[in-house]
């Protein structure tokens, strides 16, 4: 009567302590150069080292710069902290992706690509879209630098186990419509509240449908609707795609792990906290309209009026719409973008550029457009420019950018100017996300190449 987060989580589980809270042991842990500093520091004051640094990985993403990334950083203090990054691991024996390395990338882009990632482990790491590893069955979530420095020294973190929560999504998928129309759908229907507390499972026949890059997409964004992570069973999608890759078990090895990774399903009779279904008929391209991600609606949608609201959300729903410059009952088609961002842990992987180039294939950018593609990690720009996707790109009026974190949190060079529009393929919306008073409407990869083409939002639909 298990789930498969009971399944993970108790295997890992090497002391429950008096009050509940367990102590886990981690199979991996990712860092960067943003959350990693502060915990090495604290080692060094304690006078201790890495504990089991052949399971802790590296790579510099937030940081660092999309374009000429053959020169030094300009910026000093990212410069620093890649540097910071790199001195850390040297002197701690932890391996590291520098960015002049063929394997550089977003960490959470980087894990599963190379095969570190794998079902059934506990994965950590000092950022909260850690989630995304998720989509090959296991359980993973980001932790705080204070828990950065306790799984460095021991490989062990203290954690309260969360809830359980199964969300499916059955039926058969419109035209139109990737992994990020889902989730913007689902956390527009259950609120940035809806899975706090508990730990999700993504279950129906339409997740089932979804290849292993959309999966991710989908578990990147679980927290934006407050859950601890997200996740979804191993099956053969999971396997073919990890089969070769770099660090997955080879041989005899691979038929081992395979045959543990079937176990790894939710029971039958299994029980979680909470439960519900959606309809996939139901799902249109997304965008959002506010300065959080549960507030989206269909493309073809218009701005909700908040009056169902208790007096201190309506507040915050009217101070939003202030931000964005928006009004409650204006349709969002039509609206002018300035900006187009394709990219980051939640869509910057092949699959993305693939679905964003095909679709302006033949077309032109807009001339009032500034658009960003930037893939998640080298090996996807490495593919983007083996398959044509640069040429595409380049004969559509558009730059194939190097790999990085880039406009999805403006820690580096790529900020959203004051008051502009941008249509984002990341994960968060929130004031100034993307740069001081700029404006982000999320969106997957499809609204986000209409938009281009078009100068403003549009359902993609109607140019297919």
């Amino acid at each position: 009567m298990n789930t498969l987060f009971d399944k993970i989580w108790d295997a890992h589980t090497v002391k429950t302590l008096d009050g509940g809270s367990c102590v886990l042991y981690i199979d991996r842990q990712y860092i960067h150069e943003v959350t990693s500093p502060q915990a090495f520091a604290g080692l060094r004051q304690r006078g201790i080292g890495v504990f089991r640094p052949e399971q802790v990985t590296a790579s510099p993403d937030h940081n660092i710069p999309t374009q000429n990334q053959h020169l030094p950083i300009a910026e000093p203090q990212s410069a620093e902290q890649v540097a910071t990054l790199e001195r850390n691991c040297k002197e701690n024996g932890i391996t590291i992706f520098p960015i002049d390395s063929e394997r550089n990338g977003i960490i959470h882009v980087i894990g599963p690509q190379t095969g570190l990632t794998q079902p059934g482990m506990t994965i950590v790491c000092g950022d909260s879209h850690t989630s995304t590893h998720g989509a090959l069955g296991c359980v993973a979530f980001g932790i705080g630098t204070s828990e950065v420095e306790m799984a460095l020294a021991s490989q062990c973190i203290l954690q309260s186990k969360p809830k359980s929560m199964r969300i499916n999504v059955e039926g058969e998928l419109g035209k139109g419509i990737c992994s990020k129309d889902i989730i913007l759908y689902i956390i527009s229907k259950l609120g940035t509240g809806g899975g706090t507390g508990h730990f999700v499972e993504f279950a129906g026949s339409a997740i089932r449908s979804l290849s292993m890059e959309a999966r991710m997409t989908i578990c990147n964004m679980s927290i934006e609707m407050g859950a601890r992570g997200g996740m979804i069973a191993p099956d053969e999608v999971t396997f073919e795609y990890l089969k070769g890759r770099e660090f997955a078990p080879k041989g005899e090895e691979w038929d081992k792990a395979v045959a543990y990774w079937r176990t790894l399903c939710s029971d039958e009779d299994a029980v979680f906290d909470k439960e519900v279904t959606f309809d996939a008929t139901d799902i249109e391209p997304m965008i959002t309209y506010g300065t959080n991600p549960g507030m989206g609606i269909a493309v073809s949608g218009a701005i909700p009026s908040g009056e169902e609201l208790d007096a201190a959300s309506k507040a915050s729903f009217d101070k939003s719409l202030a931000y964005m410059g928006f009004k409650a009952g204006e349709k969002m088609a039509g609206k002018k973008v300035d900006y187009v961002f394709v990219g980051s842990c939640t869509n910057g992987r092949i699959e993305d550029l693939r679905a964003f180039a095909h679709f302006v294939k033949g077309r032109k950018k807009a001339d009032g457009v500034t658009a960003w593609i930037v893939p998640g990690s080298k090996e996807v720009e490495r593919l983007a420019i083996e398959e044509g996707l640069r040429d595409i790109l380049t004969e559509a009026g558009f730059e194939l950018r190097q790999p990085g974190c880039s406009a999805c949190l403006a820690m580096n060079e790529d900020k959203i100017p004051a008051g502009k529009y941008c249509v984002a393929t990341s994960n968060r919306n929130f004031e100034g996300r993307q740069g001081p008073d700029s404006r982000t409407l999320l969106a997957g990869p499809l609204v986000a190449a209409a938009a281009a083409i078009t100068g403003v939002v549009t359902d993609p639909r109607e140019l297919m």
